[in-house]
């Protein structure tokens, strides 16, 4: 079992920055990969960014592509999520979740999920 827990989030100005955390404890969080979705009411959570256990790999959703950057630091056991050049759209609840391997994140199979952390984005 791992438990997540999404922080970093809040209210921002168009082309501002700004950077989420998820903490994870429990179970060895550096044998999982894991990653980004955010989700906005009557839509589906939609894919960020997801990278390897060992950040070999990493993946990004074609709408944060350049301008959203996902690391991670396994000694501290924190994932991180820097968002530059923030967009109204991008208003959204972010969530954070471990799986097997980045590629099947990406594609949703999420094993272990965040309770969410909001970013609003204002113009």
């Amino acid at each position: 079992q791992v438990q997540l827990a999404e922080s970093g989030g809040g209210s921002v100005q168009a082309g501002d920055s700004l950077r989420l955390s998820c903490a994870a404890s429990g179970s060895s969080f550096s044998s999982y990969a894991s990653g980004w979705f955010r989700q906005t009411p009557g839509k589906d959570r939609e894919f960020v960014a997801a990278i390897s256990y060992g950040s070999f790999s990493t993946y990004y959703g074609d709408s944060v592509k350049g301008r959203f950057t996902i690391s991670r630091d396994n000694a501290k056991n924190t994932m991180y999520l820097q968002m530059n050049s923030l967009k109204p759209e991008d208003t959204a609840v972010y969530y954070c979740g471990c799986g097997s391997s980045s590629r099947t994140i990406r594609a949703g199979n999420v094993d272990y999920w965040g309770k969410g952390t909001l970013v609003t984005v204002s113009s």
